[in-house]
């Protein structure tokens, strides 16, 4: 029976199929990898649909990573009953506990990629770190900091934390940006400014709302007016893009008007 049991094993894991299995592996790894390319040069050509391309590319390459592996074990190892049951019981258990967080990731990515928190090209805040999700895959999200980090962040991580989407899988996101006002200033005339700034600006995205909202603040035991400019950038790629652009006209502008900004924050 020893015998037996020792002959189904090593038949099982016979050499020649493990690279059988390595190769078709590599395939799919490699396909995968093309796949993205194209999807890639597709986004070049249809930029309005750039973040329904990607989540489209991402939800193929999961099926595909997932789908096909268990295929290409089933086809190549073509274990029966016997070798299950074989290597089932205590070598089960083990290879169970070895790779729980795996699992754990594996059928978090897929909550992830059906209840969407956030998708592909979203721009998210989670933790300390914000930046733009490049991928979902089986184990882990990569998600690219505005510092061009790249933060591998595993997939069962997001279901227990808080997590911020800047777009919901829009192209287009809200960008806040801030002026100090002297108290003394024409604020009507401030606005007038910065809307003629923000609407002037070829990354912004007329389609929605401009608006430019004041509050008193205390700066330095004085109290200054803070405008807090809220506009939609066109795609969220130029978010910092938008928000240089709006700065440097909008100081400009103030400046040639006279406006009196405090100094002292």
């Amino acid at each position: 029976m020893e015998t037996s049991t020792t002959s189904l094993i090593f038949d099982f894991l016979r050499l020649d199929k493990i690279v059988y299995f390595l190769v078709g592996l590599s395939a799919i790894i490699i396909f995968s990898k093309l796949l993205n390319l194209w999807s890639e040069k597709i986004q070049e050509k249809f930029t309005g649909k750039r973040l329904f391309i990607l989540q489209l590319t991402t939800i193929i390459s999961f099926i595909l990573y997932l789908v096909g592996t268990i295929t290409l074990f089933y086809i190549v190892f073509k274990p029966t009953k016997e070798v299950l049951v074989t290597m089932g019981g205590s070598a089960a258990v083990a290879i169970g506990f070895a790779l729980k967080e795996i699992v754990e990731s594996i059928i978090a990515g897929f909550i992830l990629l059906f209840d969407k928190p956030f998708q592909v090209g979203d721009r998210v805040s989670f933790g300390d770190q914000y930046g733009e999700i490049k991928s979902i895959g089986l184990r882990s999200v990569r998600l690219q900091t505005l510092n061009d980090d790249l933060v591998t962040i595993p997939n069962s991580k997001f279901l227990s934390d808080v997590v911020a989407s800047g777009n919901s899988g829009e192209l287009d996101m809200m960008v806040t940006t801030s002026f100090y006002i002297s108290v003394k200033e024409d604020l009507s005339k401030v606005k007038k400014l910065l809307h003629e700034v923000v609407i002037t600006s070829r990354y912004v995205f007329l389609e929605k709302p401009v608006a430019i909202v004041f509050e008193e603040v205390s700066a330095s035991n004085n109290f200054v007016i803070k405008a807090t400019v809220k506009s939609y950038v066109l795609d969220v790629k130029f978010e910092k893009s938008l928000q240089s652009d709006i700065v440097t006209r909008g100081n400009k502008l103030l400046n040639e008007e006279g406006i009196q900004r405090p100094s002292n924050i």
